[in-house]
C-alpha cells in the first residue's frame, strides 16, 4: 500500500503561535489579492493546543497587527497584567528588586498559550485554512530528480500501527505525504526535522550552538483569598546556585488559578542536579508555599526552550522551505517572551512566501530573513543578545553585566558574547556533590509519575521506541560510568531508568510511554546519544489551559 500524496501551495508544519500566525497571514493575503491559495498545517498534538505549554504572559504586538478586532472576536486574554515583582531568594528570605525593564509587563496578559493557539486555529479554518491534528511529520521529502533535484518538496507523516519489531499490525496504515510550493516548518524548540534540516544545509554554519532551558510549569487552583488576578511574580536565586542560570513564574490567571514554573538553563555543570527536584523544592520556600497550602495542583507539564538569542538564530532558509518561530530561536530572554516574536516571524514568512508564488523559478525565499531585519524583532533581540551568556560567568557576574549592557550600552554594545553547546557544560560525577533532595509531601511536592499522570500523556505502548539510541552500549560504559546517569535526573516524566539485570549488571530502562515531549534528553545528553523522533501522530501529552 502506497502513500496517498496531497498538494498544497504551503504546508505548515506546527500548529503553534508561529505555525498559525504563518496561515493567518498567507490567507489575509489571499483575500486581499483576489488569490486563490492553498494551505495546511498540520499538527502532531491530539488538537490544537495539546502539546502547547509556556508561562505564559503574552505581549500582543504581533496578535494587534494580525488581527486588530481579536478582542471582539473572543481571543483568550482575559487577565491583563498587573502587580509586577521581581524577587530574589536566599533559603529562607525573599527580597523585592527592582523589575528589570524588559521584564515590564504594562499592558500584556496573562494567558493560557494552549488556549490562544486553539483560538487562532478557528480563525485559521474560518479563513479556508486545512488544519490537520494528529498528523506528526516524521520525514522531510525532496525532489529527487530534474532542475528541483534537492530542493524540500513536502514532509511525509509516519506510519500508523507498527509494532516494536517493525512488523505491520492489522490497523496499519501508511503515512500521507504533504507536498508544497513552500513547506513552513514552525515545529517548536529542538524540532527533529528541523535538526536534520539544520545538518542537510547547514544552517548553522558560522552560527553559535543554540542553548536551551527547561521550563516545568504546574496549574494549581488556590484559595480565593490567596489569589490575585494579574499578578505577575518572578523570582531569581535559591535552589539554583550561582553558576546556574535558572528562575521561577507565578502568573495569578482568572478563575483562582496561579500557573507556577520553574527554568534551568541547560548548561548546568553538576551532573546529579534534577530540574524537576529543583521546582519542587523551590515551592516549598517561605515566601511561595502559602501560595498553594490549601490548594489543588490541576495540571502538569514540561518544555524546553531556545534561550541562545540573537546570535544563535541559524539560516532561516533553504530550498523549498524556512523556519519559524522557536524551532528558529526567537525567545527574547530577559524579557521572558517569545509569543509575539515567533508570531512576527511567522507573518514575515508568510509575506516573503505570498510574493515569491508569482514566480515559478523561486526555489528559495530569500527575502524573508530581510523582513524579518526590517521589523522590530530584530532590533529587540538584537538589543538583548549579551544578556544570557553573560550569565556563563555566573549569577552576580551576569546580573551585573546585563545591567550595565542595559543602561549604559542600551543593547548596543560594540561586541557580542557567545554561546556553547549545553551538552559540552556537564562536569564528570567525580568533580561534583551530589544533590539531596527532600522527599514529596504528596501536598505541595510531588513525585515524577503523579505529575506525568497530570499531563494527559498516552502512548501506545507496541510501536517503536520514539527515544532512539545511536549506540545502545553508551549509556552504561559512558553515561552512567562518567556522570552518574543523568539522563535519570534531567528528564522530568521519569522515561529514564537505570536497572540492574539478572546478572547484576546495569541496563538503561526507557518508558517512553511516560514522554511529555519536552526534549531535554536529546539536549543535555553529554554524548549526545538520544535522538528524539516523532511517535505516532496524536500521542504524548493533552495539556488542558495550559
Amino acid at each position: 500500500m502506497q502513500r496517498e500524496a496531497m498538494q498544497y501551495d504551503v504546508v505548515v508544519v506546527g500548529a503553534g503561535p508561529a505555525g498559525l500566525a504563518c496561515a493567518i497571514r498567507l490567507k489575509q493575503l489571499a483575500a486581499e489579492h483576489g488569490r486563490d491559495l492553498s494551505v495546511c498545517v498540520i499538527e502532531k498534538g491530539s488538537e490544537i493546543g495539546a502539546h502547547i505549554l509556556s508561562g505564559a504572559v503574552m505581549e500582543p504586538r504581533a496578535l494587534n497587527e494580525l488581527i486588530p478586532d481579536w478582542k471582539s472576536r473572543g481571543a483568550p486574554l482575559n487577565t491583563p497584567a498587573g502587580d509586577d515583582r521581581f524577587l530574589f531568594l536566599t533559603e529562607r528570605k525573599a527580597y523585592r528588586l527592582p523589575t528589570p525593564p524588559q521584564m515590564n509587563n504594562h499592558g500584556n496578559y496573562i494567558v493560557s498559550l494552549g488556549n490562544v493557539c486553539r483560538w487562532l486555529g478557528k480563525q485559521a479554518e474560518e479563513l479556508g485554512v486545512e488544519i490537520y491534528p494528529g498528523f506528526a511529520a516524521a520525514e522531510v521529502l525532496y525532489h529527487e530528480e530534474g532542475q528541483l533535484r534537492g530542493v524540500v518538496k513536502g514532509v511525509a507523516t509516519g506510519d500508523m500501527g507498527v509494532g516494536r519489531d517493525g512488523a505491520k499490525t492489522d490497523a496499519w496504515q501508511p503515512g500521507i505525504e504533504l507536498h508544497a510550493k513552500q513547506t513552513v516548518f514552525a515545529e517548536g524548540c529542538r524540532g527533529s526535522l528541523t535538526k536534520t534540516l539544520i545538518a542537510r544545509f547547514k544552517l548553522r554554519d558560522g552560527i553559535d550552538p543554540q542553548c536551551y532551558g527547561i521550563g516545568i510549569k504546574e496549574l494549581w487552583e488556590v484559595d480565593p483569598a490567596k489569589h490575585h488576578p494579574g499578578q505577575v511574580v518572578h523570582t531569581t536565586g535559591w535552589p539554583m546556585d550561582s553558576r546556574t542560570y535558572g528562575g521561577s513564574f507565578l502568573y495569578h490567571m482568572e478563575n483562582n488559578q496561579i500557573a507556577v514554573g520553574f527554568v534551568v538553563g541547560l548548561d548546568y555543570e553538576n551532573p546529579y542536579l534534577s530540574p524537576f527536584d529543583e521546582f519542587q523544592r523551590f515551592k516549598l520556600h517561605p515566601a511561595i508555599r502559602p501560595y498553594f497550602e490549601g490548594g489543588r495542583r490541576i495540571a502538569y507539564g514540561a518544555r524546553a526552550l531556545a534561550e541562545g538569542g540573537f546570535q544563535s538564530i541559524p539560516k532561516l532558509t533553504f530550498p523549498g522551505g524556512m523556519l519559524v518561530g522557536d524551532t528558529a530561536g526567537f525567545l527574547n530572554v530577559p524579557k521572558i517572551k517569545g509569543t509575539h516574536t515567533a508570531m512576527k516571524s511567522g507573518m514575515a514568512a508568510a509575506e516573503a512566501i505570498f510574493e515569491s508564488l508569482a514566480d515559478e523559478s523561486v526555489r528559495e525565499v530569500t527575502h524573508y530573513p530581510e523582513l524579518l531585519r526590517q521589523s522590530w524583532v530584530w532590533d529587540e533581540l538584537f538589543r538583548v543578545r549579551n544578556v544570557r551568556p553573560s550569565f556563563h560567568w555566573g549569577f552576580w557576574a551576569g546580573l551585573v553585566y546585563s545591567a550595565i549592557d542595559t543602561f549604559v550600552f542600551l543593547g548596543k554594545a560594540p561586541w557580542t558574547l557567545h554561546n556553547h553547546a549545553d551538552h559540552e557544560a556537564l562536569k564528570r560525577a567525580s568533580d561534583c556533590a551530589p544533590i539531596d533532595y527532600p522527599k514529596p509531601d504528596g501536598k505541595i511536592t510531588f513525585d515524577r509519575l503523579s505529575s506525568v499522570f497530570l499531563s494527559s500523556t498516552n502512548h501506545e505502548e507496541n510501536q517503536p521506541c520514539h527515544l532512539t539510541l545511536k549506540d545502545a552500549k553508551v549509556p552504561v560504559a559512558v553515561n552512567l560510568a562518567l556522570y552518574a546517569g543523568p539522563e535519570q535526573r534531567f528528564c522530568p516524566a521519569g522515561v529514564y531508568e537505570f536497572v540492574k539485570d539478572t546478572d547484576g549488571s546495569d541496563r538503561l530502562q526507557i518508558n517512553a510511554q511516560n514522554c511529555v515531549h519536552c526534549k531535554t534528553c536529546d539536549i543535555k545528553d553529554p554524548t549526545q546519544n538520544i535522538n528524539w523522533v516523532v511517535p505516532q501522530g496524536g500521542e504524548g501529552p493533552n495539556y488542558p489551559n495550559m
